[in-house]
């Protein structure tokens, strides 16, 4: 069962990814509606669809913050890239800046 405290829904190009140590960690989250029965595509796959690939969004995002730690959302439609924070909940803050998701209402 999904937890509401970690668990963010938004469209398939906006990527969460987190800088750890000197790495990138791209999280790939699972589709919870299909409409137009599209595969579910691998994670290098999802970017090139895009017109793009993880090592180009990877020195984009260390670009805009000089690869600081934490978490950084991707818009890979647009090639849009925002520093969120240290904290996941930054993560869930920086969506609704952008218009994306809204408080639980449970």
């Amino acid at each position: 069962m999904a937890d509401s405290s970690t668990t963010v829904v938004c469209p398939v190009y906006y990527q969460i990814i987190q800088r750890r140590g000197n790495g990138w960690a791209f999280k790939h989250g699972e589709p919870f509606l299909n409409l137009f029965n599209a595969p579910n595509l691998s994670p290098e796959d999802e970017f090139a669809a895009f017109g793009t690939s993880m090592k180009k969004v990877a020195i984009a995002l260390f670009r805009i913050n000089g690869g600081k730690q934490g978490y950084y959302i991707a818009n890979i439609l647009d090639k849009q890239y925002y520093y969120c924070g240290t904290q996941w909940e930054d993560v869930k803050i920086k969506l609704k800046e952008l218009g994306i998701g809204r408080d639980d209402p449970i």
